[in-house]
């Protein structure tokens, strides 16, 4: 296993306390890079509530580790108070179900 640089691993996990609703995606919300970044956003646009994301694409260290500290190997991830919730498919099935709108919204204040 590749050792866990832990810089980068305080900072996930810093990134992960200090934001209830956070997408590791790869891109932007604006200009999402792959497919399943584009649905995830594509299904938290949908819900219409704030979430922060961080660009894999900018931060490699962060695209490197946060498989090992996840446990879960793809982008993206979203993570909702501090437990990943899954990838693309995951969400997408969430929201299908509607389990995911009542989640984001009890840890996502109205803007």
């Amino acid at each position: 296993m590749t050792d866990i640089n832990p810089e980068t691993k305080t900072l996930i996990e810093n990134q992960i306390k200090d934001h209830a609703v956070l997408l590791y995606m790869k891109g932007t919300p604006q200009f999402p890079q792959c497919g399943f970044s584009a649905r995830a956003i594509e299904v938290l646009t949908q819900i219409g509530r704030p979430f922060a994301f961080v660009n894999i694409l900018e931060n490699p260290e962060i695209r490197s580790t946060l498989p090992l500290i996840a446990n879960w190997p793809t982008f993206p991830q979203l993570w909702v108070n501090g437990e990943l919730i899954g990838g693309s498919d995951i969400i997408l099935q969430m929201y299908q179900s509607g389990e995911l709108k009542p989640l984001i919204e009890e840890h996502s204040p109205e803007v």
